[in-house]
């Protein structure tokens, strides 16, 4: 695959190559696309979605990779 680089000045090295954008531009296509709360079932499972959300947020309690061992 080739990717798009850019020329930029680096300290030290004089002019390097660097990669410019590896991802393909645009926005979600389709009818459905962000409409999350179409896409649960029903209400308790959207209830589980914004609840696991704010745990994310707001929440002490952390699992799993999320974990720290000195709190922020």
């Amino acid at each position: 695959m080739v990717y798009k680089t850019v020329k930029k000045e680096a300290p030290g090295r004089g002019k390097v190559d660097i990669l410019a954008e590896t991802y393909e531009a645009g926005e979600p296509k389709g009818e459905d696309a962000g409409r999350w709360r179409q896409k649960l079932g029903s209400r308790d499972e959207i209830l589980k979605y914004l609840k696991n959300g704010e745990r994310y947020w707001y929440n002490d309690d952390w699992f799993g990779s999320e974990k720290r061992k000195n709190p922020a």
